[in-house]
């Protein structure tokens, strides 16, 4: 039997198998239900009050406020270059984003993406507040009043600050939002000034509400969907980044009280993320109420004393992931774009694509370049492996000879083989070592291409509009395949009949899985797959050119 053709074939079995398991994640999960309960009045979270800076409030419940009913106060818009955000007075919190530079669909650029809403398909909110022994959230969603009921940042102006305030029998309230030009974090601070005879208590909070229906921006063509991870993630004691799923939150609900942190959930090239103060303790919570996850983050206690004025709030990101501007918000919140385990590997390769890009000024040439690139960085490995193959085909006849010698002795037909190689000076392993290798830059690199919102809608050439979604007309995959058949011509046949036909098989199992990947994968396998080609057809030739080789 043929051990290097027999390691090959377990090999692809085994990819063969992890791409079943992938699909079945990615293209055939069912949709899963809303269970948004939306009720006429809500009431903000109750807490306890904190009996000391590192002890934080505990969030006890929490419902669904209706924002379109009465129970909404009041809707403000706000508008800059890259948000479209809307306020509701009752509890000043976010009840909807959407960002104009993100079409939802590509041919509708007028059709801006919508990460934050709350109607009857979905509820996605960010909410904030002040809880504690004198926090106006701890009997319920307080209404603010605003100047006005639009605000837009103008031609010229870096910053746009909106304002709502609120009177209580101790303190009068600011809480006032800050947005930048540019920018997808938006700072959320509460003023407090002490109008009482005794000092004021209260701790910041800030919390996401999702509901579980499915995630709108994994939608990358009418029929098929990629579902990536759709969940929390928070910064913990032992790790940077640790993913919390939605099925957790009630049966393995999180909490950990930690220097700094994050609470964020993640979808699709999008993410929403509370980064409260990085240079004190802070409690994070997960939990589920009327079927929504709701994770959240309080601040320690704040005191103001009598007639002062006292401060506390976080900054909100609510966006693309963007690595450079989510790593400098807090440790760990960069690695939200979420590479895997070969995340130590696929970072460098998507700084090189980047790189790359800010040169060619095209997503597709770039993945074209990286992977000559990459090629031409394993051209050592892939020569030996190439070379190893070519002189097993050379020896293919002799093969098929010893096999029809010792017929279905497999022990002396063995022990011939590996005369013939020791004669013949070929190692039947050279060429495994080196395409096992290379697997890992082939998995690196598809979740850099699937996570990248760079490559979101991005436009390569001709028929390839969009690089993240698929061929519309299935020419790369194809084209993929016949490139896979005509690479096993170039490689010895195996003895075995029935390793031959599973051979033949796998371009067209491979076309299948490739039909609905994404544009930019496909490309990067076919330009490689059209390198191997030309590597190892110019050295199979040269060696059975040369009767010595």
């Amino acid at each position: 039997m043929d051990l290097q053709r027999t390691i090959l074939i377990v090999g692809l079995a085994v990819v063969g198998y992890l791409m079943v398991l992938q699909w079945n994640q990615d293209y055939n999960k069912p949709p899963e239900l809303s269970t948004t309960e939306v009720v006429s009045v809500g009431e903000a979270p109750v807490a306890q009050a904190a009996t000391g800076s590192s002890d934080a409030p505990v969030l006890e419940s929490d419902t669904v406020v209706d924002h379109g009913s009465a129970a909404s106060a009041q809707l403000i818009t706000v508008t800059t270059d890259t948000l479209n955000v809307t306020i509701d007075t009752r509890g000043g919190d976010i009840v909807s984003v959407s960002l104009p530079k993100y079409p939802k669909v590509k041919s509708q650029p007028d059709n801006p993406f919508v990460l934050l809403e709350n109607n009857q398909n979905r509820l996605f909110v960010a909410q904030s507040g002040l809880t504690g022994t004198d926090g106006p959230d701890r009997q319920g969603h307080p209404v603010f009043t605003a100047a006005k009921t639009s605000y837009q940042l103008d031609d010229g102006k870096d910053t746009l600050q909106v304002d709502l305030t609120l009177k209580t029998d101790k303190a009068d309230i600011t809480k006032r939002y800050t947005f930048d030009r540019g920018g997808y974090q938006v700072s959320v601070d509460y003023l407090i000034h002490n109008t009482s005879d005794q000092t004021w208590r209260g701790n910041f909070y800030g919390q996401l509400k999702r509901d579980n229906s499915k995630d709108p921006s994994s939608e990358f063509s009418s029929k098929t969907t990629i579902n990536t991870y759709l969940g929390a993630a928070v910064r913990s004691n032992e790790k940077q980044y640790q993913k919390v799923d939605f099925d957790d939150f009630a049966s393995k609900p999180f909490k950990e009280t930690v220097e700094g942190g994050y609470a964020a959930i993640l979808q699709h090239y999008f993410v929403v993320a509370w980064v409260p103060g990085q240079d004190h303790q802070n409690t994070y919570q997960t939990r589920v109420v009327n079927g929504n996850n709701i994770i959240s983050v309080v601040e320690p206690s704040i005191e103001v004393k009598p007639g002062q004025t006292g401060e506390a709030g976080a900054i909100l990101y609510v966006g693309p992931k963007n690595q450079e501007v989510l790593g400098a918000l807090a440790d760990g919140l960069n690695l939200t774009i979420d590479y895997g385990i070969l995340w130590w590997f696929a970072k460098p390769l998507f700084e090189l694509l980047q790189f790359l890009h800010s040169i060619l000024g095209n997503w597709g040439w770039s993945i074209i370049a990286l992977t000559v690139i990459v090629k031409a960085l394993f051209f050592p490995l892939s020569a030996a492996s190439y070379r190893s193959m070519a002189k097993m085909r050379k020896l293919s006849p002799k093969l098929q000879s010893l096999k029809e010698q010792y017929g279905d002795d497999r022990q002396k037909m063995s022990q011939a083989m590996m005369e013939l190689y020791k004669k013949e000076k070929v190692n039947p392993m050279g060429g495994c070592l080196p395409i096992l290798v290379q697997m890992p830059v082939f998995i690196a690199l598809y979740w850099v291409l699937l996570e990248s919102v760079e490559i979101r809608q991005a436009p390569f050439i001709l028929w390839i509009h969009d690089l993240s979604q698929m061929d519309p007309y299935f020419i790369l995959p194809l084209i993929m395949g016949a490139s896979m058949f005509v690479q096993q011509l170039l490689s010895p046949t195996p003895p075995d009949p029935v390793q031959a036909r599973v051979m033949k098989l796998m371009p067209v199992i491979f076309t299948v899985f490739f039909l609905w990947f994404p544009a930019g994968l496909v490309l990067y396998w076919v330009v490689n797959n059209l390198l191997s080609i030309s590597q190892q057809w110019y050295i199979t030739r040269k060696i059975e050119a040369d009767p010595n080789a």
